[in-house]
């Protein structure tokens, strides 16, 4: 199942900036099929460990057979609360991949991806939670607008915001086919893959609650890290960089970092990387999922 689940993206430059040591302790906040993982377990001694999280349950059959290695079902915004639960409260690294996987786009019956007709879901923890075909349902015209410019990069998003209102006033839109159908009287006839994309996009952030999750994963990880341990991560979302990097930068997400009693500024990290690193062109051809990847890291002083 592993082969077909997901191509990890970056990972030789992953796990040379993880700056993995054969006895550490390491965090895969993102496990899926493993690939990330299985590359740090190469690395480690028979000392190391590697906490592998995944809300979604369809992860653990990607479980290497090692001893070294703990799958935690979970999502990564409660990281830390889930290691110390297993006895640990400090790690040596902590990387995360925040792309949606291949096995998401590919199962059509998650509804992840336009090409296919499928429930409107979008779930990574399908156990609970709303789904796309309730928030669409949920929000206003106002509140839909805000969704797709702002996770969508939508260019004209109160158009297709007013396409979605008028289509579920007919009926529920349900499936993924509906949606595409709500939309199309907005869909531009140049790039109409793009676009659809993008909707689907704003739709899964929202309803998997994914910048919040990573602000909560980012603060958490200063805490667990050790001095001189590293965060690691690959975004795939203007949003998600911005997050990232001023977290790196300032330890926080937006404004300059804070400043003691003395007015020295407080900065909680070392970033690693000046400049995100891309992907190369030749992975790109191999995996045209990869291309919209950054990757950030930082050491924690």
């Amino acid at each position: 199942m592993t082969q077909s689940y997901h191509t990890p993206v970056l990972l030789d430059e992953a796990l040379e900036l993880l700056d993995i040591r054969p006895d550490g302790t390491y965090v895969d906040l993102t496990f899926g099929g493993g690939g990330h993982t299985r590359g740090i377990l190469e690395r480690l001694g028979p000392e190391g460990r590697v906490f592998g999280f995944d809300q979604d349950r369809d992860a653990m059959a990607n479980a290497p057979d090692d001893t070294r290695f703990m799958f935690v079902e979970s999502n990564f915004r409660f990281m830390r609360g889930a290691l110390r639960l297993r006895g640990v409260t400090q790690v040596d690294g902590v990387l995360a991949d925040l792309g949606v996987s291949s096995h998401h786009f590919d199962a059509a019956e998650r509804g992840f991806s336009f090409r296919a007709d499928a429930p409107l879901d979008m779930r990574m923890n399908q156990r609970g939670g709303r789904t796309a075909t309730e928030l669409l349902a949920q929000l206003d015209e106002k509140g839909l607008t805000h969704l797709l410019g702002e996770y969508g990069d939508i260019e004209t998003p109160w158009k297709v915001a007013n396409c979605i209102v008028r289509a579920r006033g007919k009926r529920p839109l349900v499936t993924t086919g509906d949606l595409v159908e709500a939309v199309a009287p907005c869909t531009p006839k140049k790039d109409a893959s793009s676009f659809l994309a993008r909707i689907f996009q704003a739709l899964r952030i929202e309803v998997n609650g994914e910048l919040e999750a990573l602000k909560m994963a980012l603060e958490q990880s200063l805490k667990v890290l050790k001095p001189g341990g590293r965060l690691v991560v690959i975004a795939y979302h203007s949003l998600e960089d911005r997050l990232v990097k001023n977290f790196f930068r300032a330890g926080r997400f937006d404004g300059p970092a804070e400043s003691n009693f003395f007015g020295r500024t407080q900065l909680p990290f070392d970033v690693v990387t000046k400049k995100a690193v891309v992907p190369t062109p030749e992975e790109i051809e191999r995996n045209n999922r990869s291309r919209s990847a950054k990757l950030r890291a930082a050491e924690k002083k």
